[in-house]
């Protein structure tokens, strides 16, 4: 790691002074740089400029800035449990691409391995996992008082919503997905909205992610049907800051980073105008994700002090909406699990995988072959599964 770190400095050095500099590096900085993507549009760069980059997100200079989520003064230990004897498990993580793999279980670390050339110490981008962040900000933002509540339209919050087919859209729909607003989120069709709305020009004077929302047109009336939707996310994280008043990376460190004792600093990616990218990009250590879920078993309770409302993750982690699969489910911004469990997930294998019933907790951050229709899902599915299995079959 601390050679990458040397490498992206002096990637940065090379970008602003010229290729002059690259003849004096030494050759795995050269190789590295040479990996590097050349385009922000993350969705289409090849595995090894993503090997190079998922680390490094927050100091790329193609990318748009980041804002900083400083290391909680009062950081969670996370001692060591009984080792957990994992067969297989090279082959799992190799197969996986797997960054960095944290199993907590009553709180102390049952297993911790890293791959990819990352460590303990490294930050790795989030993807969609940021939006089980992003939506546990807006259970803050009501146990603070900035929320009414979850019926509220959401145009009350982001007045140029106004006129638009979100202008009739509850909070709650926006959670669950199910505002009936048309999108298109097919990582691999660059004409879909997951891809165009991150290089659309804003309108003047208005954030970017409202100025594309407000121009899609209605397929389903609110509330009737679920269907994936980044850029609503994206309009969450606006709607939080507007209530708030307060950055949403700045809201975070004060609601959850601070609070559930994260120990590392933590980075979000801004949009082109300025505002945290609500639906990915959260970049942190993967014990401080392993941490996020610490957070959600204790019910959002830190020593004696709520951060969200008591009744918040008994709707968050648990079905609000169909999606069509057996067995699962979606809640505020999590998959949900018919016997209980709840995982945020993110494309290219990031997640954070809570089995209550357990005490469980998987963070995970790797760099699949595809976003999300390779064979790397379904047998993280079944890895779940076997250290479920494994625990129960302990003395």
């Amino acid at each position: 790691m601390r050679t990458l770190r040397i490498s992206l400095m002096a990637a940065g050095v090379l970008l602003a002074l010229g290729a002059l500099w690259f003849i004096n590096l030494d050759k795995e900085t050269r190789n590295l740089l040479a990996a590097l993507p050349t385009n922000s549009d993350v969705l289409s760069w090849p595995q090894d400029q993503r090997h190079a980059a998922f680390r490094a997100m927050d100091r790329l200079p193609l990318l748009a800035k980041a804002s900083v989520v400083t290391a909680s003064p009062n950081p969670v230990s996370l001692p060591p449990g009984t080792p957990l004897e994992i067969p297989g498990i090279e082959d799992y993580m190799a197969s996986q691409h797997t960054a960095g793999l944290v199993i907590l279980q009553d709180g102390k670390i049952r297993f911790e391995r890293y791959g990819e050339e990352f460590d303990v110490d490294g930050r790795w981008t989030s993807f969609s996992v940021a939006k089980s962040f992003t939506s546990t900000l807006v259970g803050a933002a009501i146990q603070d008082g900035y929320i009414e509540s979850l019926e509220d339209k959401v145009s009350r919050y982001i007045p140029d919503l106004r006129g638009s087919a979100y202008d009739d859209v509850t909070i709650r729909q926006l959670l669950t997905m199910s505002s009936g607003v048309k999108w298109d989120e097919d990582y691999e069709n660059p004409d879909a909205d997951v891809a165009k709305f991150n290089k659309a020009k804003p309108d003047d004077n208005m954030d970017a992610t409202v100025s594309y929302m407000r121009k899609l047109p209605r397929a389903h009336p609110p509330g009737t049907v679920w269907h994936y939707n980044t850029g609503e996310t994206n309009l969450i994280g606006v709607l939080v800051s507007s209530a708030t008043q307060k950055p949403l990376a700045q809201y975070l460190q004060e609601r959850i980073w601070h609070p559930a004792g994260m120990a590392a600093t933590a980075t979000w990616l801004q949009s082109k105008t300025g505002h945290e990218i609500a639906g990915c990009c959260l970049q942190a250590a993967t014990r401080d994700f392993a941490r996020f879920g610490l957070f959600v078993l204790a019910n959002g309770n830190v020593g004696g002090r709520q951060i969200v409302p008591t009744n918040w993750f008994a709707e968050a982690v648990h079905k609000q909406m169909d999606i069509g699969v057996s067995g699962k489910g979606y809640g505020f911004q999590w998959w949900t699990y018919d016997d209980g469990a709840v995982a945020a997930q993110g494309i290219f294998g990031q997640g954070i995988f809570i089995d209550p019933q357990r005490r469980l907790v998987i963070a995970s951050n790797s760099n699949w072959t595809r976003a999300t229709l390779g064979p790397e899902p379904k047998a993280r599915e079944e890895f779940y599964r076997k250290v479920r299995a494994l625990i129960d079959a302990e003395p």
